[in-house]
């Protein structure tokens, strides 16, 4: 089944993109500039790509992004410090995001006659990002399927949308997947800040899936406070 990975260059997106080139699925990784607040991460998309010997599409939405205004990883809003199941970290929602890369996900794999998308959406996302649940991934397979009915027949993977980060890690290390080489920190510094709310469910995951975590952070214990009795 040839499949296309939406591929951020983040840990989940990079460590799902591994997992199909394990099973000789992977035709290709597709990345969005949507004007992000930094553009570190797209880097790391196209070494994965670089990696794993597959096109690697780059698509400029900047145009978009522009006006889907209001989120910290868009605008000038500084980005909150914590875990994502606080209630400040709903600054950090591009609104429709998923759905308007899908939406050009599926269009390329249709054109390309590919068999479907893969999206590492995880349940970690699901109290923040609506467009991260399950309902959604349901709902937008079932649009998909009669925007291409008669044209093409493309299925959407989200084999996380049940699952934890930390499975992800352990999925990830298991298909030898080289965690340094991805980017997860919103604010795009030398070294992941560890205060973010990426970089503190990242440190959380590695902890509970008990992988080592290679990350170099500026502050590596923040986690420990931010997750609070959780990480025991």
């Amino acid at each position: 089944m040839k499949t296309l990975v939406v591929c951020s260059g983040g840990l989940d997106s990079v460590s799902l993109a591994h997992m199909i080139h394990a099973a000789g699925y992977l035709a290709g990784l597709v990345t969005f500039d949507y004007g992000q607040r930094h553009r570190k991460e797209i880097g790391f998309a196209a070494s994965c790509a670089a990696r794993l010997g597959v096109p690697h599409h780059i698509i400029d939405i900047g145009s978009i992004g522009a006006v889907l205004s209001g989120s910290a990883l868009t605008d000038g809003v500084d980005v909150p410090d914590g875990h994502y199941a606080e209630e400040t970290m709903k600054v950090t929602v591009v609104p429709n995001r998923n759905a308007i890369m899908l939406a050009v996900a599926f269009g390329l794999a249709a054109a390309q006659k590919l068999d479907a998308v893969a999206a590492a959406v995880h349940g970690g996302d699901h109290f923040i990002y609506p467009d991260c649940r399950p309902d959604f991934i349901d709902a937008f397979r079932a649009m998909q399927r009669r925007a291409l009915d008669g044209y093409a027949a493309v299925d959407l993977l989200a084999p996380f949308v049940e699952r934890s980060k930390a499975d992800i890690v352990v999925e990830g290390a298991r298909v030898g997947t080289p965690f340094a080489a991805t980017w997860s920190c919103y604010k795009g510094g030398e070294k992941h800040c560890g205060r973010c709310g990426t970089c503190v469910e990242r440190r959380e995951a590695f902890h509970l899936a008990k992988v080592e975590d290679p990350t170099e952070y500026e502050d590596r214990d923040f986690w420990i406070g931010a997750v609070g009795g959780r990480a025991g």
